[in-house]
């Protein structure tokens, strides 16, 4: 499975961006899929997960209410809608993917890893 990341961008604190992830191979349904981020000089924190029936979704504190994680099977792809940016949440964005169920949060719980986008967020 590889991934490919997009949707990063330039947008003023209050837009929105929305991020894909589209991984290659057959098997996209049976893959949980979590989105993280990397804003300079921090470590690589958990932003979103979704189970792989889309069922089930997990957010980190400082993006609940405002970021939304989908995903279409139909066309093998996962989405993170950001809504209500704010410049902390500038960062390289990387989606993940598992075939485990277990661990959305955590780095450990994804084996494959996207290339990451950039999202900046100007005040």
């Amino acid at each position: 499975v590889q991934l490919q990341a997009s949707g990063g961008g330039l947008v003023q604190a209050g837009g929105s961006l929305r991020l894909s992830c589209a991984p290659s191979g057959r098997t996209f349904s049976r893959l949980k899929m979590g989105w993280f981020r990397q804003a300079p000089g921090k470590e690589r924190e958990f932003v979103a997960a979704i189970s792989w029936s889309g069922g089930s979704t997990y957010y980190a504190d400082s993006v609940k209410g405002r970021f939304t994680i989908t995903r279409d099977n139909a066309k093998n792809t996962v989405y993170l809608q950001m809504n209500s940016l704010k410049p902390e949440d500038t960062a390289v964005y990387y989606c993940a993917a598992d075939f485990r169920r277990s661990d959305v949060a955590t780095m450990t719980g994804y084996d494959v890893w996207g290339q990451g986008t950039l999202v900046t967020v100007s005040s």
